[in-house]
Parts: structure tokens; sequence; C-alpha cells
């Protein structure tokens, strides 16, 4: 049973088990140890303190020693070599017209690797950039391409709430976020104010949604979808929503005629002798009805 102990190297970066009996050395949390990862030689930082695990999915590397002056050093002078890379790499893709954007590069502690990470819509063909920067720099030459999360996270920046990305402060990983956490906070479905600088659905949208309802088809999703900007990914083939005007043009009722209704006017007759004969026919109608009237009661009162 090995003991193990938790390193990260970078900052809100994932925690990765490394294996601590071969050192001979007691670990403490926050030291700076040297390990071999699987780029290389690299520095990282301690988090989670030795402890004891039975088995393991993955072989485990082991701890070499405690960071010393010369390996801060060293890595100081990465620093320099690492931002020559990056200049010497942007012209080279600039000189080739690649259509990617480089974020960011890093070399091992041995300077043996140097990754390159980029952006890209589709698929580089990058073989003869590794040529030139291989010829340049004589050392293995890595590239990785990454998400518009990733790089906000690498990049950093200020979110709309005015503080700094959560990705960049405390995040270690990213979580899958959909537009129903949005309908059960009953927000605005307008992209542009859902959206973080990396033009993703903003991380914070998940932190007043439960794990147990995050996949659940929510009850009242009735939204006012007239007065908001539709989202693209959702109504792209879905019929647009009609307006308000039409929805209420649809559900009222029509005027039922009077039982006594004038008859229309001919389009022969000019419109002022239709409106007499209109007004004559319901004079006599009213002398018959009250007819009918004096009638019934002088019955009635025969009867009696």
């Amino acid at each position: 049973m090995p003991d193990v102990i938790g390193i990260r190297f970078k900052d809100c970066g994932k925690i990765y088990d490394f294996e601590a009996n071969g050192s001979g050395a007691e670990f403490k949390k926050g030291d700076c140890v040297v390990v071999e990862s699987d780029l290389g030689l690299s520095i990282g930082s301690v988090i989670i303190e030795k402890r004891t695990v039975e088995t393991s999915a993955r072989e485990l590397r082991k701890v070499l020693r405690k960071a010393t002056e010369e390996d801060f050093k060293q890595k100081q002078d990465n620093e320099a070599f690492e931002k020559e890379a990056r200049d010497y790499c942007i012209e080279r893709i600039m000189a080739r017209r690649l259509p990617m954007k480089l974020v960011f590069t890093e070399s091992t502690l041995d300077k043996k690797r140097i990754v390159f990470y980029f952006t890209a819509d589709g698929r580089i063909d990058f073989r003869e950039l590794v040529k030139d920067l291989a010829a340049k720099f004589k050392t293995r030459i890595e590239m990785r391409q990454i998400g518009v999360r990733d790089k906000a996270k690498i990049v950093g920046g200020f979110g709309m709430c005015g503080r700094e990305l959560c990705c960049k402060t405390f995040l270690a990983s990213f979580e899958p976020i959909s537009i129903k956490m949005a309908k059960q906070q009953e927000l605005v479905l307008n992209m542009s104010k859902l959206s973080g600088i990396c033009g993703r659905l903003m991380c914070c949208l998940s932190y007043e949604i439960s794990d147990e309802s995050a996949g659940i088809q929510p009850k009242h999703e009735v939204m006012a979808m007239e007065e908001n900007t539709p989202l693209q990914d959702e109504t792209e083939d879905a019929p647009q929503p009609k307006t308000v005007r039409e929805t209420v043009s649809i559900y009222t009722e029509t005027p039922v005629p009077p039982l006594h209704s004038a008859a229309p006017a001919s389009p022969d007759k000019p419109q002022t002798e239709a409106a007499k004969e209109n007004a004559a026919g319901q004079k006599q109608e009213t002398g018959q009805e009250h007819k009918k009237r004096k009638r019934w009661r002088w019955r009635k009162f025969h009867k009696k």
C-alpha cells in the first residue's frame, strides 16, 4: 500500500496523485516539490498531505525531492525561454498563414519539451510549423488544441459581475452548463446576458441548482418569449413565436348580431337613402310590438 500525496501544478488546476515512498522526506501542505510528470520534470505544490491507498487505477509516478533554490532559479530562466518560443511561434504562424491563435507556451524544468496551447475553429495541419520549431529550439515540440473555456481559464479576466473569473480563482474543472438552469431560475433568456467572456454559458448558473434537479425538466416553463430574443441553439428549426396581438385576435369572440338586424343597404342606393329606410323599418317594428303588448294587457284584464 503506497503513500500518496496530492500535487497541483497550476493555480486552480487539477490535483494529481504521486507516490511519496521513494523520496524518504516528509511533505507538508504547501511545500514545493519536483516530480517527473507525463511531460517531464515539473515543480508542483502539495495540496493533499500524505495518505495511504490500497490500489490505484493507473501507475503512480514518484516524487523526486523538495524544490531547491536552483530549481526556482531554473524555473525563472525558463520564463524567458518560453517567451522567446512564443514570439517565434507567432511569427511562423503568420508566415505560414495558419488559421490558429497561440494562447500559452509552457516548457518543462529541464527544457526537454515545449508545449504550445492554441485555439482554432477546426483541425489544423501544423506539421510544417512543428518542423520549424524543432529546428529552432532543438527539443521536443508538442502542440495542443484547447477550447474557449480553457483559454479563458489560462488568460483570465473579469466577468459581468465585476469580479475575476471563477475558473481563474477557484474552479478546478468545468461542469456541463445547460439552458435549463437559467429557466429554473426564471432568468431572461438572452445569450448576451447569460454568456461569459468565453462565449459560453456562465459557470455561475449552476451555483443555485442542486445536482438532483440539474437534469430534471422544470415544471414552470411558461416564459415570455415574445419580449426576449430567442436563442439560436434552441430556435433555429422551430417556428417563430406569435406576437401578443396575434394571440389576442385568435381568442376574441365575434359579436352576436341582434335579433332584429337592419337589412343591409344595397350598393345601388346612396348611403343617406339606405339610412332613412332602416330608420323607417325600425319605427314600424316598434309600433307593431306596442300594439301586441296592448292586446295582451286587455285580454288579461277581461279574463279577470
